[in-house]
């Protein structure tokens, strides 16, 4: 292996296909306890077998809608509540995390090594993790829709 290629290692390519159909899972797996004609504001919670997901309606516009979803762990010192912002595109289909937890502004690739760890491919993880948490069972049901 020669100096040059082990100073400049191959850059990271997204995958842009598979980040498309994690999109699109996501997508599927909120419009089934999206309620229709929900409120910019409305709160409301999705119970499963295996978790209760809080939801709130951020922003609502003609074709994309902008909601928070967090999952409470319970109080403990050693896990913080995930919460991360989610935007709902109806034209396309596709639900993409915009902010997780500590980052404010998702980019699509990071260099790496960099200042705060994030891996090359953080945009797709956190998206996969979104596909995770939306997986609390297969038959959800919304159970409180409240104007705030």
């Amino acid at each position: 292996m020669s100096s040059a290629t082990s100073l400049n290692p191959k850059r990271y390519q997204p995958n842009i296909n598979r980040f498309l159909a994690l999109c699109g899972r996501n997508y599927y797996h909120i419009l089934c306890w999206l309620p229709d004609g929900a409120e910019q504001g409305a709160n409301w919670q999705v119970r499963g077998d295996y978790g209760l997901l809080d939801i709130r309606l951020l922003e609502n516009t003609r074709y994309t809608q902008l909601i928070e979803i967090s999952r409470n762990v319970g109080k403990t010192d050693f896990v913080s509540t995930p919460k991360i912002s989610v935007r709902v595109y109806h034209d396309a289909k596709l639900a993409e995390v915009l902010t997780s937890r500590q980052i404010y502004q998702l980019s699509p690739v990071y260099n790496y090594p960099n200042v705060r760890m994030h891996h090359r491919d953080e945009k797709h993880r956190v998206n996969a993790f979104l596909e995770e948490l939306l997986r609390i069972d297969n038959h959800t049901s919304v159970v409180c829709l409240a104007e705030s």
